[in-house]
């Protein structure tokens, strides 16, 4: 069919609607705000193609998904499976990120554990594992005649004496070994070595010459001293330089090894891959200094330390932190911010290694105990980390704050994985940089003629979804990104991106209003990225309010006329012209311009107050002061990806919500806010939905 026929569609406030909609076209719903053209969409369109493709599966797979209640409506035909697009966010999740939403990471993944060279993680110089026959090609690459002692590295650095071990070798045949430079006959009297000292013992396998008919004797042996070796053997050539062979990952300077390379040892995600101290996240709760420091005008006595603010344990504490005071000269009276570094440095870190004699008691009784005085910062991480209360480490987190992993500084692999490079590169140097130089990047990849051909079809996927991805303007963003930072702009192109990525036909795209948010240079690419789907066989149906979109859509309906009980019905539907033609149209007015949004005739001045923002260095923002009048309405513009959220949401706003109400969010990195005096409260209000579900009302 070339049409999706809807009879008598009645879902909320639709009025009993019947129309034909083309399929394989650009379809755009517009009208005034409640008129109905979600409760078409989405609620009648989708629900039905969606509750139609859980019907099909078997009644075991239908128990694990939600069960879709069928729409309101008589009947619809031509309707093709159909996917969702709306504007939130693709997850919350930590762990995801716009590579792992793209599955752009999951390709890098597979590119690095076909064509990556490991490095050693201590040193970085390269290693690379050679199998047997790759070892005896390399020797027998020698000239003929040339005389070589294959040695099987049995002790490398140790300490130990080795007695026992040297004896159980001779008895499995081998007759002599390389103790510390000097070869000794291990049928003999052995050496007595110094157990305190560092030893190097390497097993002689076989002395050989090399001639025609060496191949499978070399083999053998290469094979036992790999086995003796731990996967290492030593060639030794007669006037010249010892060279070291690795059947594995292994340095052959350091000692240092890598696990077998695959996949999944570049996943955070995976526990083969993921930083140990952050499990792959990248980022630890740390206690945070500055929100211990309740006052820095009050003393320690008088409630400075925020966790001993309300009394609980003070009196235990305080008489450490007074016989801390007394070694240190200092008094738990004065003023936090007057007392000296040295001393406040000691009340939140302690003093390591250095014994005190504490003292606590009443009237009756007196306890006296040594010891030395932990910290307040120490202490709190050590009930955090041995606690099983869920209340406790609520508490204790009030006073945490996010940070960097100091063991893989944000990077979130473990250091083996980060050792594989593709042309010198790791791949979170690849994950770090934008979509747009990333694209670059790899177009460019210096790669060998066998790493080209192994790495074709994966560099070519690699390459399809960071152009799609560039396409529909998100080409600022980084494949580290965390998607919970998404706006739902941001997150929605995204999900166009990864479904021109996929290549599907027949499908029908539901979109919610995918202009919000946008820039008109970006919005420019957003069409462009919907006309793809839609030359790619597809049907795009987009609620839209946008003008341009409603100007470039193949096919136009127009619901109405009001708000409500006063819209559900169709006003106009078909090309643009025939809309346009519509005198009953509120859209087609706006859009003949015979109606227009009013530019208001004077602008405020404002209060004659100003709130400035100095040394605004978040994200993108490049040191930034911004003075903002209060009193008045102030937009802040700028095309996708400048910095607007940045500043306004992530510097701005939380640093008001901290200082007004003490949030726990952190706000961007800034120097300082001035003007916060003129302020009394602090509202927000972001796009985030109220809610679908049926126990949801707007006073909510």
């Amino acid at each position: 069919m070339d049409w999706i026929v809807v009879r008598g569609a009645r879902q909320h406030n639709l009025k009993n609607l019947s129309l034909q909609i083309p399929r394989d076209r650009l379809v755009v719903i517009t009208g005034v705000s409640g008129s109905g053209k979600s409760s078409l969409a989405f609620d009648t369109l989708f629900a039905e193609g969606q509750r139609r493709y859980v019907e099909s599966l078997s009644a075991y797979a239908r128990q694990f998904l939600n069960q879709v209640e069928k729409p309101d409506v008589d009947s619809i035909e031509g309707l093709s499976p159909a996917i969702s697009i709306e504007q939130k966010s693709v997850s919350r999740n930590p762990r995801s990120t716009v590579g792992t939403v793209t599955e752009i990471h999951d390709y890098l993944r597979l590119l690095y554990a076909s064509i990556g060279r490991p490095h050693c993680p201590e040193c970085g110089k390269p290693i690379r594992p050679q199998t047997v026959q790759q070892m005896v090609d390399r020797i027998l690459a020698l000239p003929e005649g040339t005389r070589l002692t294959l040695y099987a590295p049995f002790v490398r650095g140790k300490k130990g004496e080795y007695r026992r071990q040297l004896q159980e070798l001779a008895k499995k045949g081998f007759l002599r070994a390389r103790v510390d430079g000097e070869t000794i006959e291990l049928t003999g009297d052995l050496p007595r070595l110094d157990k305190q000292k560092k030893h190097s013992i390497e097993i002689v396998v076989d002395r050989v010459v090399v001639k025609e008919g060496l191949r499978q004797r070399l083999a053998d042996s290469l094979e036992t001293a790999l086995a003796v070796g731990s996967g290492l053997v030593i060639v030794a050539v007669a006037g010249m330089p010892e060279e070291i062979l690795s059947q594995s990952y292994s340095c052959v300077d350091c000692g240092a090894s890598l696990t077998e390379v695959t996949p999944r040892l570049f996943s955070f995600n995976s526990p083969y891959g993921a930083c140990s101290e952050c499990t792959g996240l990248g980022t630890l709760r740390r206690i945070d200094e500055e929100k211990l420091i309740a006052d820095p005008a009050a003393s320690i006595d008088g409630g400075a330390l925020a966790p001993w603010r309300n009394g609980t344990g003070s009196s235990w504490r305080l008489s450490m932190i007074r016989t801390l005071g007394r070694a240190m000269g200092f008094s738990p009276d004065t003023p936090w911010r007057d007392l000296p570094e040295a001393a406040r440095q000691a009340v939140l870190h302690g003093l390591a290694g250095k014994e005190l004699e504490f003292k606590i008691g009443s009237k009756r009784s007196t306890y006296t105990w040594k010891g030395s005085y932990e910290g307040v910062v120490p202490m709190l991480q050590r009930r955090y980390r041995d606690t099983e209360s869920a209340s406790v480490r609520a508490e204790i987190e009030k006073y945490m704050s996010i940070q960097p992993c100091a063991g893989c500084g944000g990077r979130r692999l473990r250091r083996e994985a980060l050792s594989v490079k593709v042309a010198d590169r790791a791949i979170d140097e690849l994950t770090t940089m934008s979509v747009a130089d990333l694209r670059r990047v790899v177009a460019t990849l210096d790669l060998g003629d066998k790493e080209r051909q192994i790495a074709d079809k994966v560099l070519q996927e690699i390459g399809d979804r960071l152009g799609f991805l560039d396409d529909v303007g998100v080409g600022y963003l980084t494949l580290d990104r965390s998607s919970a930072s998404l706006s739902g702009g941001e997150s929605q192109r995204i999900r166009l991106a990864t479904q021109i990525g996929s290549k599907l036909q027949g499908v029908l795209y539901v979109l919610d209003e995918p202009s919000i948010g946008l820039h008109q240079r970006d919005n420019a690419r957003l069409l462009q990225t919907l006309e793809g789907m839609r030359d790619l066989g597809n049907s795009v149906l987009v609620v839209e309010h946008d003008e341009e979109t409603i100007r470039s859509a193949d096919w136009l309906i127009d619901l109405g006329p009001g708000a409500g009980v006063h819209g559900g019905a169709v006003v106009g539907e078909g090309p643009l012209a025939d809309v346009l033609a519509r005198s009953d149209s509120l859209t087609a007015k706006y859009l003949r311009r015979e109606l227009l949004v009013p530019v208001p005739p004077r602008r405020r001045e404002g209060n004659g107050e100003r709130l400035r923002i100095v040394g605004a260095r978040h994200n993108n923002l490049r040191d930034i002061d911004v003075e903002i009048p209060l009193g008045s309405f102030t937009v802040v513009t700028g095309v996708s990806g400048s910095g607007k959220s940045s500043l306004v949401e992530d510097v701005l706003f939380r640093a008001l919500a901290r200082h007004f109400y003490r949030a726990e969010d952190p706000p961007g990195e800034h120097r300082e806010i001035q003007g916060l005096e003129h302020i009394d409260k602090v509202i927000a209000i972001d796009q985030s939905p109220i809610g679908r579900t049926p126990r949801s009302n707007p006073a909510t």
